[in-house]
């Protein structure tokens, strides 16, 4: 271990130099500007970026280099067995995470941790104040919505009748039982990703999804009813694909289990044991039922990690790169934007930005001089290097040992090349990863525009037909848009090895609403200009995009958030509607949970 070796390096007398150190930061080419030569600047700005004195950095620097020595020495006589390697690198992999908290010594003395009967206590509370709710809410007749983080842009938790009651899942936001030796995880549905993910951080253990890029505010909950991708999704599927087992209150106050819980001297360790009653409840939009807890699947972490961008010519040659990359599971998380998307992002942020995210990308590098190398190339870079890219990808690899990440790091390589890609400074997926829930600041444009994604989801095969339509449809409306400088850029990603998401974003100059105001941080809107109400502009967005959605459902494709936005009716086989008809008839017989959505009963009582 760590000890081991620094004792054996002192042992062996091994003595590094004032001179020696100092050759190496002058050396060093994470501290060389544009022109090759050391920059002290530079030097000054990375140790501040990093929280290191000189003095702090110096003693690791040497520590570092002895043990390097002591390892280059040995390898080059011996040939080590596997002990000898454990003992000499597992250094390497060493993580220490401090928490540290200044309290007066009251405090310290009073405050504890929950035990586990008194958090069973706040669940059965809550758990109880919800279904008694819903069982008046029922009595009465009026409808009932469920509102989780609040991130839905399709209308999900928006009532469509007078005296409608909203249930907030807030409060119901812990994290209940960690079981490491079952491997799974369950918390209440109005427990953030983020919560959940600072959670897990003491263990060496993960879910398979774990959030998406609003999971600062999204909620377990509210993303298993809507569904959701992002972080593990372009390996391990949407966020429904990790879940084993759930709690959900019915219409008439009823609590149903999911999974192997159903059996009643079980636990929710399993999803499939008999019909997957789990299923059943995933992706309803809150249509069949509140839910109350959820369990997830366990997986190890996977601590190496490669970060990988390239620079496409065109939509074709990124969505080749991107789809062979989804086929052969090759990385844990992608993204692809279109030139306008790109520069958007790039005015969105700034640099000083950039460098505040800098902190997150030295603690997520096992080497001090790796992070420092890291820091220091995008501290210089800045945002220069994007300036002529046109269709980029972004690429995230995450293993459970460095040759499988290298491995998959070349592949990724091999495949952007053979697609006519340019690779790129990996300052994106750098920044993302090592940041990975952030202020929700980007539900606005960079100059205050409403912003306003759709997306669908097409299997591989449809990818280019897909774009070439949308492309062809909002070229139609060019003059119009340009008219109303309405911009409209691309997201692209993939979830699994079996879908490829194109999402259009338009940003609209038309007023902001009070939720944008809530959740975006008051230095960003202080310094964006304020748009009037623009009903010409909001009418043309809103057509296109109904339009859009038309001409998804045209070419086959699906989607997650499905909520009051999307027709989901019209696009649907007559058999299947009845069922789902059915279904909702007997979770929910009075109609009272959340109307409209998933396009139910939204014009008379059986609709």
């Amino acid at each position: 271990n760590n000890g081991l070796v620094a004792a054996e390096t002192s042992n062996m007398k091994l003595m590094i130099s004032q001179n020696q150190l100092k050759n190496w930061v002058a050396n060093s080419p994470a501290f060389k500007d544009q022109l090759g030569k050391f920059s002290p600047e530079l030097f000054r700005r990375s140790l501040y970026n990093a929280d290191l004195t000189e003095e702090a950095f110096f003693k690791t620097l040497r520590e570092e280099i002895k043990r390097n020595q002591l390892v280059t020495a040995l390898g080059g006589f011996i040939e080590p067995n596997a002990k000898m390697i454990e003992m000499l690198l597992g250094y390497r992999y060493e993580r220490r995470r401090v928490h540290a908290v200044v309290m007066s010594l009251n405090d310290a003395i009073i405050t504890t941790t929950p035990k586990e009967e008194e958090l069973k206590k706040i669940y059965d509370e809550n758990k109880d104040e919800l279904t008694e709710s819903i069982k008046i809410a029922n009595k009465l007749g009026h409808a009932i919505i469920p509102r989780g983080g609040g991130m839905s842009y399709s209308k999900g938790y928006v009532p469509l009748k007078e005296g409608s009651i909203i249930v907030d899942f807030s409060r119901m936001n812990n994290v209940i039982e960690i079981n490491e030796e079952d491997m799974y995880v369950r918390v209440e549905s109005g427990c953030t990703w983020e919560t959940l993910y600072r959670e897990l951080e003491s263990t060496n253990l993960r879910t398979p999804f774990w959030g998406t890029l609003s999971g600062i505010s999204a909620t377990v909950g509210g993303t298993l009813s809507q569904n959701g991708i992002f972080w593990g999704s372009t390996k391990y599927g949407s966020a429904v694909d990790s879940v084993v087992a759930l709690e959900v209150v019915v219409g008439d106050g009823t609590l149903i289990k999911t999974g192997s819980d159903i059996q009643k001297n079980s636990a929710p360790f399993f999803r499939h044991y008999g019909p997957d009653l789990t299923g059943l409840f995933m992706c309803d939009n809150g249509a069949l039922g509140f839910k109350v807890s959820a369990t997830l699947k366990l997986i190890p972490k996977k601590e190496f990690r490669e970060h990988v961008s390239y620079d496409f010519s065109d939509a074709n040659s990124l969505f080749d790169a991107l789809s062979k990359i989804s086929k052969l599971e090759l990385v844990d998380a992608c993204v692809g934007f279109d030139p306008y998307l790109q520069k958007v992002r790039m005015q969105r942020e700034s640099i000083a930005s950039d460098l505040k995210k800098l902190a997150g990308v030295m603690k997520d590098n096992n080497s001090i001089i790796g992070a420092l190398k890291d820091s220091a190339k995008i501290a210089v870079s800045g945002r220069r290097y994007m300036d002529d890219v046109k269709y980029s990808g972004h690429f995230v690899i995450e293993e459970r040992t460095k040759e499988a990440a290298i491995f998959a790091c070349d592949e990724v390589n091999r495949i952007c090349d053979h697609y006519g890609g340019s690779k790129i400074e990996s300052s994106i997926p750098k920044i993302l990863r090592s940041n990975p829930f952030t202020p929700l600041n980007n539900v606005i444009g960079p100059k205050g525009e409403r912003w306003m994604p759709i997306h669908t989801i097409v299997p591989h095969s449809k990818s280019h037909e897909a774009m070439k339509k949308i492309a062809k449809l909002l070229e139609n409306n060019q003059l119009e848009l340009d008219e109303n400088k309405i911009g409209v850029g691309f997201l692209y990603t993939v979830i699994s090895n079996n879908g490829f998401v194109i999402e259009p974003v338009f940003f609209t100059p038309d007023s902001i609403d009070d939720i944008h105001r809530e959740i975006v941080e008051d230095n960003v809107l202080k310094n964006i200009e304020c748009f009037e109400d623009n009903l010409d502009a909001r009418e043309l967005t809103l057509r296109l995009r109904a339009e859009l959605l038309r001409l998804f459902e045209d070419i086959g494709g699906v989607h997650m958030q499905i909520g009051k936005s999307y027709d989901f009716k019209r696009g649907l086989r007559g058999e299947a509607w009845s069922l789902i008809k059915n279904i909702k008839d007997i979770m929910d017989p009075k109609k009272v949970i959340n109307p409209g959505v998933l396009s139910l009963n939204v014009n008379d009582e059986r609709d």
